[in-house]
């Protein structure tokens, strides 16, 4: 069997492993599509990245949220294949985006790491920041919330967290405003300081939303009272 039909069979063969635990039009629950991903990330560990890339974008072009979540996943758990990703690599994967849930996925998942990585510079980020199209404006933001979050290997970066947030703290998408809300909150356990000031010098430009929100973060530690 040639290569490229193996990923086609593997591609077929992870949907069906998810489809016995899909409900409502195939959403899983998140610790059903972790056992299946963990299943194949150890199965194919020893294949390339190449193959595991491929294999990515087969399960993409099967349409499904799932199917989605489950290729950035098992890229993201193959070394090879992670460090593989250049940025036309990540914007083709990235391709399709047109939902907050897409769009924060492929970020905390993929993105968040290989920009940490240097595999994606603050220029591709700040383009993103520039496009036309909302979803990829709120990818540029939300691509800063897995470098302040300990869980995805994040340390902390107010630089690069608050380079973004300026560029459209003016944006008038809602869908970018919830992220800038995101990204700040997420900030502030790193950087207090940071975010206090980013407020006071933005006063006029942020949105209510992102004030009301980051500033019961700074007072209560929660999103909500």
């Amino acid at each position: 069997m040639s290569e490229s039909s193996r990923i086609k069979v593997t591609a077929i063969e992870i949907r069906k492993s998810l489809r016995p635990r899909v409900q409502n039009d195939f959403r899983v629950r998140t610790k059903d599509r972790h056992l299946v991903v963990r299943k194949y990330n150890t199965s194919l560990k020893h294949e390339s990245g190449e193959f595991i890339y491929e294999l990515g974008l087969a399960l993409l072009k099967l349409n499904l949220t799932v199917c989605r979540n489950a290729a950035y996943e098992l890229i993201a758990g193959h070394r090879e294949a992670r460090e593989s990703l250049t940025i036309k690599r990540i914007e083709t994967l990235g391709a399709g985006i047109d939902n907050w849930g897409w769009v924060d996925f492929f970020c905390c998942t993929l993105v968040g790491q290989v920009w940490q990585n240097e595999q994606l510079s603050d220029g591709t980020i700040r383009r993103w920041a520039r496009s036309s199209d909302q979803w990829w404006r709120r990818a540029a933001v939300v691509a800063t919330v897995p470098l302040n979050t300990k869980s995805r290997g994040g340390m902390g970066d107010s630089a690069r967290t608050l380079m973004i947030c300026q560029m459209l703290v003016s944006d008038d998408s809602v869908m970018v405003q919830k992220a800038i809300s995101w990204a700040l909150r997420t900030l502030v356990s790193w950087d207090r300081k940071a975010v206090e000031g980013f407020l006071a010098d933005n006063e006029t430009e942020t949105s209510a939303r992102v004030k009301r929100e980051v500033r019961r973060k700074l007072i209560t530690g929660k999103k909500n009272y």
